[in-house]
């Protein structure tokens, strides 16, 4: 009998041994739960084209949009866990729109796998190039001075920049008037259109348009001012103090994925961050190649799920 679960146990050993020596010998898939031309979607392309590079494998960017998140998370966390279906999504998926919902289907900490950080991005408040404010202290008066308060546009419910946007009201005492979007690109793409007259967007999502004159810088929400726009003023230097607010973005798998298959994207996903083209795309998005361990990113998600999670408990903010 000992012979036999001996036997057993090897076999086990090698096979584990096989699927992460053998990974990947397919196409594989990463599901983005937002639509096209966002900090995440951008994040999943840059990364996925060098780990097609790496492996000599395709690797396919879907973006399933819809929920402020949870339609491709959850899609996700229901996959088969063999490390051929990947996630990347932000701190919004992983520490904050849980807390959003009295019934929730999933439980971030135990449905999946953490693999690394991807990326750092702060938020800014973007405004029509016509809008008819140019610093924060000119949005808040003339967001107090509309009867139904000012509209602002986010890439969801649920969402770090909901959140933001939600708690900067709070803080300041704005009326603020929330509009989600299925994603950065289509939150940045109504600003520059007029259809909300501000936004609060990663910088990704609105660069195009404040360089081509459609849309305008009013504030960053990082702790200073970043490369991508010098000139740009903090909410904090605006007269706002403290307020700070920074959308990380990750990569996580199914639960249950072997432990060898995410240490092989681990290792390869950490090495395309420290390539130099790399880095150098991310940060033409305003955003901060970052990196780390399967451990240091559930620690964060962990950290975060509790502080975030304090917040919407604060604000009294529920989704149906």
């Amino acid at each position: 009998m000992r012979l036999i679960s001996s036997l057993l146990l090897s076999a086990a050993l090698l096979s584990s041994a096989a699927t992460g020596q053998d990974y990947p010998s397919r196409p594989v898939r990463i599901v983005v739960p937002y639509a096209p031309g966002g900090v995440t979607d951008i994040a999943a392309r840059i990364v996925g084209n060098k780990l097609s590079e790496f492996w000599k494998q395709q690797v396919v960017i879907e973006n399933r949009a819809g929920g402020g998140g949870v339609i491709g998370t959850e899609a996700v966390a229901k996959a088969t866990p063999d490390g051929y279906t990947l996630l990347v999504g932000t701190v919004s998926e992983f520490a904050i729109t849980h807390h959003l919902y009295a019934k929730f289907p999933l439980n971030p900490l135990k449905d999946f796998a953490p693999v690394l950080l991807v990326s750092d991005t702060p938020l800014m408040f973007a405004a029509h190039a016509s809008a008819p404010f140019n610093t924060v202290s000119e949005m808040m008066a003339y967001a107090n001075a509309q009867p139904g308060g000012l509209a602002f546009s986010s890439p969801g419910n649920g969402t770090l920049n909901h959140l933001t946007g939600e708690r900067f009201a709070f803080e300041t005492r704005t009326k603020m008037l929330h509009v989600p979007y299925k994603g950065g690109g289509p939150a940045g793409a109504a600003i520059a259109s007029g259809e909300v007259p501000v936004g609060l967007v990663a910088a990704s999502s609105a660069i195009a348009f404040i360089k081509s004159g459609r849309a305008k810088a009013i504030a960053v929400t990082a702790a200073r001012r970043i490369p991508l726009g010098p000139d740009w003023p903090t909410v904090a230097e605006s007269g706002v103090p403290g307020f700070e607010a920074s959308n990380w973005v990750a990569m996580v798998a199914p639960a249950g994925t072997p432990r060898d298959i995410i240490a092989k994207i681990n290792a390869d996903a950490n090495r395309a961050l420290k390539m130099p083209d790399v880095r150098e795309r991310l940060a033409a998005g305003g955003a901060e190649a970052v990196g780390s361990t399967p451990e240091e990113l559930a620690a964060k998600i962990r950290d975060d799920s509790e502080r975030y999670g304090k917040t919407v408990g604060l604000l009294k903010l529920k989704l149906d």
